[in-house]
């Protein structure tokens, strides 16, 4: 029967009559070559949402005409982003672009880079104009054993500062924080002074979550001095944030803070979507984050019919006798990279390039932040993109904003959002003060292959230290032990590529 069927097909393909007996037992397999050699139309980017929804397919149509192909999105959920992208690596399903996050770190990307699965797209980047005026210090930290296996995501170097509901500061006669003991005690008067105005002690003053270790208690420890990771003195000695006494002075913060019940107790479970219901809801009253999600808390509220708190946002918070510092929380100004696996032809290269530069452009970057204009947003008489629609655009063009391939365009682009100008200042600003990694272009082969490892010593001693399991000692002892099962190796590493370079 089955030769019958390719007998049929190829008579009327061709016009031709021939008998079963004379056709070749490969003639099925050369179809099925064919057939998998074939282009698709379309362009594929393996894509991570961080919100509930995804983007509509009106805002992704608008982007396709953008670059000039039509853009297929896979999104997955970045909570289960390193699962995702190990299954995809390792069946080298990737599609034509993959946002690769945290590459500086994770070992899964780090392998299959020395695997050879993404192109070296640094010999290419003139021939692209976009492309061609990425920041090259950008670039610079970009780079893999020399090489640039995609571009970076182009963000602001340092984005972290702190939410507060401005509803609270009102009802309890107080001003917004300018020092960490501020902070402290508006967490106190928070949660102990009665600020939603209940009569019920049913509130805290600071929401922390999961990922505090890695985000907001980072930023904290730089407040007291400490490095980004990693930091060079003039000597070209290597100093790790665990060495330096500014980290553990934060971690004794966070710990009193904890112990006092100024800091939600379920910390160490909450994940960042409980976090936001935390605060709009009425039992939380500041946030470490990135500030421009303060329009996140604002969406969520009116999706949730929650009465607007306001919202007040401080990017200037201090430690007397050390001065303003600010943590580059993206990796010195890169959010990950925008890769072309190897699994894309040589020949086909050069559309998916295209596609790359294009995404880079401000045209696209008003697609991904704004929408459709007259759909989404109008332009004023005075140039500032107004949305028409808040919730329309948290649901179906917020979604986007996580995967701009540069963020850079939000300083010329005015907009009437009060939240986002705010927060567009601070990054304007915290540029003066940013405190970025040293050796983020440096080489340790201990850190590309233990970091996983060596990790989750420090995570998880901190985690322990705040809520009292361990005390100061076993928490020093914990850092000894990373500096033994890595740590040290690492920073002599970094000191012995330094001083070669």
């Amino acid at each position: 029967m089955r030769n019958l069927v390719f007998i049929l097909v190829f008579v009327l393909v061709t016009g031709c009559v021939v008998q079963p007996e004379v056709v070749p037992p490969v003639v099925d397999e050369v179809v099925q070559e064919q057939v998998e050699t074939v282009e698709p139309e379309s362009i594929s980017w393996l894509s991570w949402l961080h919100t509930e929804f995804s983007p509509s397919d009106d805002v992704i149509d608008a982007l396709s005409e953008i670059v000039g192909e039509q853009l297929e999105l896979n999104w997955q959920p970045n909570a289960e982003r390193n699962e995702i992208l190990t299954s995809a690596i390792g069946s080298r399903s990737l599609g034509d672009l993959v946002s690769l996050m945290q590459f500086a770190h994770n070992t899964v990307i780090r392998q299959a880079i020395d695997d050879g699965l993404f192109w070296d797209i640094e010999p290419f980047l003139d021939d692209y104009p976009n492309l061609a005026q990425i920041d090259k210090d950008r670039l610079e930290g970009s780079r893999v054993n020399g090489k640039l296996y995609g571009i970076p995501f182009q963000k602001p170097y340092a984005r972290y500062g702190l939410l507060i509901r401005k509803d609270w500061l009102d009802n309890l006669g107080l001003e917004p924080p300018k020092t960490f003991d501020d902070v402290m005690e508006l967490a106190r008067a928070f949660t102990e002074d009665d600020p939603d105005g209940n009569g019920i002690d049913d509130t805290v003053g600071l929401v922390e979550r999961d990922g505090a270790f890695s985000s907001s208690f980072r930023n904290i420890t730089g407040y007291f001095g400490a490095p980004n990771y990693f930091s060079i003195n003039e000597q070209g000695q290597v100093i790790s944030a665990y060495q330096h006494d500014g980290f553990f002075t934060a971690a004794e913060k966070m710990r009193e803070l904890y112990s006092n019940g100024y800091v939600n107790q379920d910390w160490v479970t909450l994940d960042k979507d409980s976090q936001i219901e935390y605060v709009i809801n009425g039992k939380g009253g500041m946030v470490f984050m990135v500030l421009t999600d303060a329009r996140i808390y604002n969406i969520v509220a009116i999706l949730a019919d929650e009465p607007d708190p306001g919202w007040v946002l401080v990017g200037d918070i201090e430690v007397e006798g050390i001065g303003r510092r600010v943590i580059s929380d993206t990796n010195n100004g890169i959010g990950g990279l925008l890769a072309i696996p190897t699994t894309v032809s040589e020949e086909r290269l050069p559309r998916v390039l295209s596609v790359l530069d294009k995404l880079s452009s401000k045209e696209a970057f008003v697609t991904m932040s704004y929408g459709i204009e007259g759909v989404h947003y109008e332009i004023t008489d005075s140039g500032i993109y107004k949305t028409l629609d808040e919730e329309a655009h948290g649901r179906y063009v917020h979604p986007m904003h996580s995967s701009r391939p540069n963020e850079l365009w939000m300083y010329e682009m005015p907009t009437e959002n009060e939240l986002d100008a705010q927060a567009i200042e601070w990054f304007r600003e915290n540029e003066k003060y940013v405190v970025l990694n040293d050796c983020q272009t440096l080489h340790s082969q201990t850190h590309f292959d233990e970091w996983g490892l060596l990790f989750p010593i420090m995570h998880g001693a901190y985690a322990k230290y705040v809520l009292g399991e361990i005390n100061l000692n076993e928490f020093l002892a914990e850092r000894d032990r990373w500096l033994e099962e890595g740590g040290q190796r690492m920073i002599d590493e970094y000191e012995a590529d330094y001083a070669a370079q």
